[in-house]
């Protein structure tokens, strides 16, 4: 994935929250627009959650964007 598509993703209007699927099989959910904070490099990027955790996230090793088709807030799967 590039810095530009979840860029496009995320400047959505309405906003839709969706989930990262990685490579190593982690799914990360990105809940609101300002929760994403981009690296300078357009590399990675750091994705902030509800709790005050967060992801720190490889965009080379993306493999899916999963937005949930009812607007809702997709629940990463175990």
């Amino acid at each position: 994935m590039t810095i530009t598509e979840l860029r496009t993703q995320c400047d959505e209007q309405p906003f839709h929250p969706f989930i990262l699927h990685l490579a190593d099989g982690r799914q990360i959910p990105v809940n609101h627009p300002y929760y994403v904070a981009y690296a300078p490099n357009g590399r990675s990027v750091i994705v902030y959650q509800l709790n005050n955790s967060y992801n720190v996230v490889d965009l080379r090793l993306v493999t899916d964007l999963e937005v949930s088709p009812n607007g809702e807030s997709p629940q990463p799967t175990s």
